[in-house]
């Protein structure tokens, strides 16, 4: 799968984009000039050759700041997908096998988190619980599931239905085993383009959160804050919500590249698959009238 995504040019593009975003996400601590939580007298400063993207109204280095925050709002994204993923995934194939009960309780849980606004609901969880980065990701996570269960559910439909399942079935095979040896398989390459397109969607919402002052509290940095605090100065600085607007836009853009470079990959298989697989010859056509 990952030769096959790296032979796209828009997956090489979506590749190499993601892993400069993965490295500011692990070592932008460490690559930033200056401390992100020092404040000095030099407030609003313009770029120079001390501070490359200036300064904020509290006199921090932005430049430190970005690069200090880039874990915070990868990681959180990250997180969120991996909750939906665990949410919604395994349900969303235990649906087709568990029983009428099972499959209508989820079917109606889902509908419900569907209808449901995602702001508003993080919102009033934070306020009930409280201002957390762990409250905001489960709830977030949670509202995404909808995605997975859906895709999960249809390819575990689809593989139900095939003959070589219901043989199986026939011959004593638990549902447990058929999910292990037959519709996993099946279900990870349209979860893994849903995967890269949730990240996106996460990245997001977890940048919104935290542009509203959710999840993540001042002093400490992600690109969604960033932005909220330069667009209060942008007369000051025009230039300063260019750096983390240009950066969630660009990590976004990149998320959805790798998905499509996922699923145009997954179609070919598909497809190569089929071209494969034994065609059934034809008779011979006899010759009209005798011999």
């Amino acid at each position: 799968m990952i030769r096959r995504v790296l032979s796209q040019p828009t997956g090489r593009i979506a590749v190499g984009i993601l892993s400069v975003i993965a490295l500011l996400a692990i070592f932008g601590s460490v690559l930033a000039p200056q401390n992100p939580l020092t404040t000095s007298a030099a407030q609003l400063a313009p770029i120079s050759a001390s501070h490359w993207l200036g300064t904020d109204y509290l006199g921090r280095d932005t430049l430190s700041r970005l690069l200090a925050g880039s874990r915070a709002s990868i990681v959180g994204a990250v997180e969120v997908a991996v909750i939906a993923l665990f949410v919604g995934a395994i349900p969303g194939v235990l649906s087709v096998y568990l029983g009428r009960v099972f499959e209508w309780a989820t079917l109606r849980l889902i509908d419900t988190l569907i209808s449901l606004p995602f702001l508003l609901v993080a919102v009033a969880v934070t306020a009930l619980l409280g201002n957390g980065i762990t409250q905001a990701l489960l709830v977030v996570g949670v509202l995404l599931a909808p995605a997975f269960y859906r895709v999960s559910r249809a390819a575990a439909l689809s593989v139900a239905s095939s003959q070589y399942v219901e043989a199986a079935q026939i011959s004593g095979a638990s549902p447990a085993w058929v999910v292990r040896r037959h519709v996993w398989s099946k279900v990870l390459p349209p979860i893994a383009v849903t995967m890269a397109y949730t990240v996106g969607a996460g990245f997001v919402v977890v940048s919104s959160l935290s542009f509203l002052g959710i999840g993540v509290e001042p002093p400490a940095a992600t690109w969604g804050g960033l932005l909220s605090s330069d667009l209060s100065y942008l007369a000051y600085q025009p230039w300063a919500p260019v750096a983390p607007a240009l950066l969630i836009v660009v990590t976004v853009w990149a998320c959805n590249l790798l998905a499509d470079a996922i699923r145009d990959v997954s179609g070919q298989a598909g497809r190569a698959f089929s071209n494969r697989r034994p065609k059934r010859r034809r008779p011979l056509a006899l010759p009209r009238g005798g011999a």
